[in-house]
């Protein structure tokens, strides 16, 4: 493969997975660390970029992503895919990043309601970008992510020869551990299940670059890792250091949505404006391209339903969600994700150590279902008093959100023991 060709793939990787979320959620932190920012910056890089980087490189060593669920029964593979690309799809991440766009991209410049016509417009733009896979690299990752990079740039050297504030002493929460709570908030981007839906379009990106042996689909899965690991850490750093040092401008701010908009237009008045709202636009329309793609794929790969009548449907779908509905869809679907997600990382995990043709795989993630479940009814308080601190104390990182992580390692130790004399079995001389 060629390097021009597998750095657009590794700047398409990048592009997928920077909506706007990852570009509001690291000023807010940073903010709240203070002067701890580069230590809680630290936890959140392990977290929000180390686990979608090691999902790339398992599944570009499995080189087909549904390899990843080959062992369980049948019933719940397909349990499990369509619930993903569900809530990844119309339900839930498509829609939101649709009005995300219209928010921070065209609602600042207007009085008037525009949303019906923007959604519609920005989801027929969408499908015409994702409606051929094999273009979507040269789309993505040769135009639209050097275009992003580039404006993400100006913003960020602009900010630097012009801080608007110093940083200032950590909140509570970020004065103890902020390493431990940066790596929780970066656990909660969720960006792990993102990785295993996007890793539909990554692996069929290499695939179709004439690269079909396991190997070398291995090999360019760590070097489009490597790629994505550089620019979105680099994003995050660039991101978290506009938080940390917006103090004079943004003191009161509820979100990193208004940080960024209050520090472009104080650095660069009207013109800041336009670059946020430009940033916020290509970075949600990337994913919604890259998500409309993987939703896709997955169905042409696993029921053969026609790549261009899946993406319509994909995309018609959101463009609906967006406009009615989408609160309480988020209500239903928010649950299924934050379950989904240790269910995602516990078979990446097991895949690391090549228990993906294991039987019992079934039972790791029944445990990371049922035990994410608990830390899911945590995160949306729904547990009362008695019920959360009797699980605070006899649940390990429960407090954490994270109740999830030491049985299903516990499991997957097990498994790997019980696995290994099954492979080194000897035939015995009669």
């Amino acid at each position: 493969m060629k390097k021009t060709d597998i750095t657009a793939i590794g700047f398409t990787t990048f592009a997928l997975f920077l909506g706007a979320g990852n570009l509001i959620f690291p000023p807010m932190m940073a903010q709240q660390a203070g002067d701890n920012w580069l230590n809680a910056m630290a936890g959140f890089l392990i977290s929000a970029v180390g686990l979608p980087a090691m999902t790339i490189i398992v599944l570009g060593r499995l080189s087909t992503v549904n390899a990843l669920t080959d062992a369980l029964p049948k019933w719940l593979e397909r349990s499990f895919w369509l619930t993903v690309f569900a809530t990844l799809g119309p339900a839930f991440v498509l829609p939101r990043a649709v009005t995300v766009a219209y928010e921070m991209g065209i609602k600042p410049f207007t009085t008037e309601n525009y949303l019906l016509p923007f959604s519609i417009c920005f989801c027929a733009l969408s499908l015409m970008l994702a409606i051929k896979p094999g273009k979507i690299v040269d789309i993505i990752g040769k135009f639209m992510t050097p275009a992003l990079i580039i404006m993400l740039g100006v913003l960020v050297i602009t900010a630097m020869f012009n801080p608007q504030g110093t940083t200032g002493l950590a909140t509570e929460s970020y004065r103890e551990n902020p390493l431990v709570n940066g790596l929780i908030e970066g656990y909660m981007t969720l960006d792990a299940i993102a990785a295993v839906a996007f890793g539909w379009v990554i692996i069929k990106a290499i695939q179709d670059k004439g690269v079909k042996e396991k190997t070398r689909i291995s090999h360019y899965s760590y070097i489009v890792a490597a790629i994505y690991m550089v620019l979105m850490s680099s994003c995050y750093l660039a991101m978290g250091y506009l938080g940390a040092s917006s103090s004079a401008i943004a003191a009161d701010a509820t979100n990193g949505g208004q940080i960024l908009t209050l520090y472009a237009a104080a650095i660069l008045g009207p013109i800041g404006q336009i670059l946020l709202a430009a940033i916020t636009l290509t970075a949600c329309l990337t994913t919604v391209i890259g998500l409309t793609n993987a939703n896709a794929e997955y169905f042409r790969k696993t029921y053969n339903f026609p790549f261009a009548k899946a993406a319509t449907i994909v995309t018609v779908l959101t463009a609906i969600v967006s406009n009615i509905g989408l609160e309480q869809l988020i209500t239903l679907s928010l649950p299924l994700i934050l379950m989904l997600c240790p269910v995602s990382i516990a078979l990446v995990l097991a895949a690391s150590l090549s228990l993906t043709k294991n039987q019992k795989l079934k039972y790791l993630v029944f445990t990371a279902f049922i035990f994410g479940a608990l830390d899911t009814f945590s995160v949306l308080n729904m547990f009362n008093t008695a019920t959360d601190s009797f699980l605070q104390q006899w649940m390990p990182l429960y407090q954490h959100h994270l109740s999830w992580l030491t049985p299903c390692v516990l499991l997957i130790v097990f498994l790997f023991a019980a696995n290994k004399p099954a492979q080194n079995q000897q035939p015995v001389m009669g």
